[in-house]
């Protein structure tokens, strides 16, 4: 897992596009497997959380928008992804 300045400055640029849009767009586990082979140098910020059933949270930026998923297992990343882990990651009803 990477902790660099860049990409905590993505993940920050995520947050902010997504406050300011208010746009999320949730998909599949799979589907968003997809969209993170078909990016360029990606940044994937996961959180486990939960309160019963412990789920994972995974939140990705694609061309201008926001993605996220919720899965009941890890999801697996080839290399050249960054990945960022947060204590939680917050998604607006």
């Amino acid at each position: 897992m990477s902790y660099n300045g860049g990409a905590a400055a993505a993940a920050a640029a995520i947050a902010k596009a997504t406050k300011a849009s208010g746009v999320l767009v949730s998909v599949s586990p799979d589907d968003f497997m997809k969209i993170i082979q078909r990016a360029d140098r990606p940044v994937v910020v996961m959180a486990r959380g939960g309160f019963m059933l412990r789920k994972y949270r995974y939140l990705t930026s694609y061309k201008g928008l926001a993605f996220v998923t919720l899965s009941e297992s890890v999801l697996y990343f080839s290399g050249g992804i960054e990945l960022i882990a947060a204590q939680k990651i917050w998604i607006p009803n």
